[in-house]
């Protein structure tokens, strides 16, 4: 095969950079007003985002598919300064949920984003609602701090989803005795049942986690003795 010269290879990388960046031109310009600030927000682009702001555009633009705000995006992308000046932007909707449910703080737990979940509870976000709440996505992931920190915020120890599981029945099947016991040291109900008739305990047992699963056995035993 033919090599190309020096100055030929030059000019030929020379083009295909003006090649792509033209491409990227044109992809950009075909977007939509709100495609584009969605991009932004994915990809750290706080300029844009401000710009957006200033020309009084919607703060709480969300994308069309999962319905999440600019807000959440900063989160899942980890676009922190973008996520900074909407924390720090008056017209900012903090507890707006996605179509799922999620808010902010709730997607923060469940990517185990500790310092996001502080800065949102810090600008005002609500650790409690109805149903899945942040303290779930925590338990969900056994992060010990975040759940803390939550329950320091006063997040309801026994809130139920949908079909009635706690957090310490998700902390029981994740596994995590540490998570376990200071759920039940903060208030956890051992006792509750989901809409299957499952406690904690099925959980820890449907889970295999043997350890867990002793522990509530004997906690329940000694409380069912305790009530004769």
């Amino acid at each position: 095969m033919r090599r190309l010269s020096y100055p030929r290879l030059i000019l030929v990388c020379v083009f295909s950079l003006w090649f792509a960046s033209a491409a990227w031109a044109q992809s950009s310009t075909s977007l939509s007003t709100a495609e584009q600030i969605i991009r932004a927000a994915r990809f750290d682009d706080v300029k844009t985002i401000k710009q957006y702001a200033d020309q009084q555009g919607d703060i709480n633009l969300a994308e069309p598919d999962r319905g999440e705000t600019l807000l959440m995006i900063s989160v899942r992308e980890n676009s922190q300064r973008v996520f900074e000046y909407l924390l720090q932007h008056p017209k900012t909707q903090l507890d707006q949920r996605a179509k799922n449910g999620d808010t902010a703080i709730m997607l923060a737990a469940y990517l185990e984003q500790k310092e996001s979940v502080q800065h949102l509870i810090d600008a005002g976000a609500q650790v409690n609602q109805q149903g899945w709440t942040a303290l779930h996505y925590a338990a969900v992931v056994g992060h010990f701090q975040i759940i803390q920190l939550l329950i320091k915020q006063r997040a309801d120890v026994n809130a139920e989803t949908p079909n009635k599981t706690t957090p310490l029945m998700l902390a029981a099947r994740r596994g995590e005795m540490a998570v376990v016991k200071y759920l039940i040291v903060e208030g956890a109900d051992i006792s509750l049942k989901n809409m299957l008739g499952w406690t904690a305990y099925d959980f820890a047992v449907e889970s295999e986690r043997r350890d867990i699963a002793t522990m509530l056995q004997e906690l329940m035993l000694t409380s069912t003795r305790a009530r004769k």
